[in-house]
């Protein structure tokens, strides 16, 4: 199964608005910007990982979808120890690169924050079907029915990417073109291929547009909903669960002295 695809709720979180996941996601994203230390980041990760077993995933599932991160904030570590900004004692000097005591604490702030930031989006909306999230932008959130139903084709039309992009492997391979040049015929041939899942997806939300405006979806009236969203105790509980985790996080780094305000 695509990690696209949401899974079937059978935690708590899973069965929220969502819209309280999307609030709950956006309250710790921005707690978690608004400073670049690692007390407040672990502090959140920390209390995040307390409510993982709630969320209705497996330890499959979990890692799967969050895999992308466990990259990312390895790779960002790495590279910021070594280019970013030095401070402190020097801990490693080899020719032009450079580790220090700052730079080896500002890597390690920012791959806690990677993970404290997108954990909880990625699990947050692994239990989330589009179809409900639109509903409740449109219902709960007031947001204009034109654009929740454009943005709700447009993610429908994500998982078919990858789909169109096997496609056009097989559909170059039975022409011959798919192994030959090296490395560098494999450059040219993954940038054709890109661009001809560009031209092809044009096309295809130009058709969805076109039938879209055709059915009245354009339309400036007052819409109904097949399916009624609501936003109840359960909900608010979430979001304010996420405000605590932020205030928690953002308190504790005040206390250990390392918070420091990125724009001041």
């Amino acid at each position: 199964m695509s990690v696209l695809t949401p899974v079937v709720a059978t935690g708590v979180v899973g069965r929220v608005n969502p819209v309280a996941k999307l609030l709950a996601a956006v309250v710790l994203a921005i707690a978690l910007l608004l400073s670049i230390d690692w007390v407040s980041a672990g502090t959140a990760l920390l209390l995040e990982a307390l409510l993982l077993p709630f969320a209705g995933l497996s330890a499959r599932q979990l890692v799967a979808r969050t895999a992308p991160l466990w990259i990312a904030a390895p790779t960002s570590v790495v590279a910021i120890a070594l280019y970013g900004r030095d401070g402190g004692a020097s801990v490693v000097e080899w020719g032009f690169l450079s580790v220090t005591e700052g730079s080896l604490a500002l890597a390690g702030a920012i791959g806690l924050r990677i993970l404290a930031v997108g954990v909880p989006g990625i699990v947050l909306f692994a239990t989330t079907d589009p179809t409900d999230l639109a509903d409740g932008l449109g219902q709960v959130l007031r947001l204009p029915a034109r654009f929740v139903l454009g943005g709700l084709a447009g993610l429908r039309l994500v998982g078919l990417f990858m789909d169109d992009w096997r496609q056009l492997a097989l559909a170059r391979r039975a022409r011959g073109v798919a192994d030959s040049g090296g490395p560098v015929g494999a450059l040219r041939r993954f940038v054709q291929q890109a661009f001809s899942l560009l031209v092809l997806s044009v096309r295809r939300g130009s058709k969805l547009a076109t039938a879209m405006e055709a059915k009245g979806f354009g339309g400036d009236a007052p819409r109904t909903w097949a399916r009624p969203s609501s936003f109840g105790l359960r909900d608010g509980v979430l979001v304010a669960l996420g405000v605590v985790i932020a205030a928690t996080s953002v308190t504790a780094a005040v206390l250990a002295g390392t918070w420091e305000f990125v724009l001041a």
